[in-house]
Parts: structure tokens; sequence; C-alpha cells
């Protein structure tokens, strides 16, 4: 048996030639959802797969083999309800609505633009009919949604490689405004003390600064000895 412990989801990092000629193996979604299960590719090899616990496979994902050959993950037809809003009677709207109620229920979906998936559940297809969706059962391969915090491949859970701040610098949590305030004019009775005005610089010549007292001048008192003529 071949030990597989290494997952490269979707085969980000691979020449695309290479993974063409990986070999496969079809896997259906109950043995996907496991880290750890045996199978056997397509050159007939018997292979372990022993991925970190919660890791999920997806269709399209590659193993790389202890020796270092590559295994193509394909998601294998299976049965699955696939649900679409009733044309004679319904309106698109009426696929959201069965999502809400079906993933009120914590069932695994497949969301796709015309058509919902689920796993066969008579009671659930019994309530669809009952909301006038169609269900009918088919074989296809069924890669439900990953949840909001995903897993590496989940429709839900794939990288965008850009922020989704659209260029705002602020944070969205709490914006902070710093309060307009008024512009104070200086006057002569403003008593604020004020810096000595800095020398204007003159061609060839360096003329210093000319220090203004910042205190008042104190009143002068009149009195016998003040030489002034009363």
């Amino acid at each position: 048996m071949i030990l597989c412990s290494k997952l490269m989801p979707q085969g980000r990092g691979l020449a695309r030639v290479l993974v063409q000629r990986a070999s496969t193996i079809a896997l259906d979604w109950d043995v996907r959802q496991k880290s750890r299960f045996d199978a056997t590719d397509s050159q007939g090899r018997a292979l372990g797969v022993f991925l970190p616990r919660g890791t999920v496979v997806r269709g399209g994902d590659v193993l790389v083999a202890e020796d270092g050959s590559l295994i193509r993950v394909e998601a294998a037809p299976q049965a699955v309800l696939r649900i679409t809003a009733c044309t004679e009677h319904g309106s698109p709207f009426d696929l959201t609505r069965a999502a809400y109620h079906l993933g009120n229920r914590h069932v695994p979906i497949e969301l796709q633009p015309d058509h919902l998936k689920i796993e066969p559940d008579h009671v659930l297809a019994d309530m669809l009919r009952a909301m006038h969706m169609t269900v009918v059962e088919v074989s296809e391969p069924f890669e439900p949604e990953s949840g909001a915090y995903g897993d590496h491949g989940g429709h839900a859970g794939h990288a965008h490689g850009h922020n989704h701040d659209h260029g705002h610098s602020h944070a969205h949590a709490g914006h902070e405004h710093a309060a307009n305030t008024t512009q104070h004019v200086h006057g002569p009775d403003c008593q604020h003390e004020h810096a000595a005005p800095a020398a204007t610089p003159v061609a060839g010549k360096r003329i210093a600064a000319i220090p203004i007292s910042s205190a008042p001048a104190e009143p002068h008192v009149h009195g016998p000895g003040c030489n002034h003529e009363h």
C-alpha cells in the first residue's frame, strides 16, 4: 500500500500537464469528507490516504504519494436529490426559500444558480414538494457547501486574492472623526504669550531677531519724586 499524506487543493502550484498525466481515484462525498481512507487508483495501486483531521477532499484536488507520484481526485456520481423551482406555479425565489429551510436543518447542500442538491431523504423530499418544489432523484457528483469558514476547496471557502475594503483606510467598526474646532483669533486682549517673530533674511546680511517682552509693562505711579509736571 502506498501512503498519501499530502493534498494539493485543485492541483494549485502544479503544471497542468502533470495533473493531466496523474492517475485518478473516483470517490463519493461520504468518503471525501473523511481524512483517512483506503482507495485504489486508476493504475490499480492500493492507496492509504492519511490527511490532517478535518480535511475535506474535493473533486479536482491532487494527492501526493510517498513515492512522489500524483493522484487526481474525481467526485464520483452518486444518488442525490435535484431540487428546482416549479416552472408553472413557482418563481426563482422559491429556490432561495428552499435553501433557507434546508439550511435550518443543517443539511449538506450543493448550491447552483438554477438548482440545489442534497443527499436522498424522503422526509425532506416531501417537505420540498409541499413547498411546490420539483424534486427528482439523479446520479451526479455531489459537492456541498463548506460553510461560511469553509475548507480549502469548498465553494464558500475559496480565496479571492484581494481584500474587500475597496481602498478604505479607516476601520469600519467605529468611525472616529475629529470635531471641527473654531480657529482662535489672536488680538490685543487675548492675554496669550507670543513668541518673538523670526528674523527676516536680507541678502548679504544677517539680522538678529529683536526680543519682545511677553510680560505686560508695569503701570507708572505718580509721586513726589516723579519729576512730572502736575
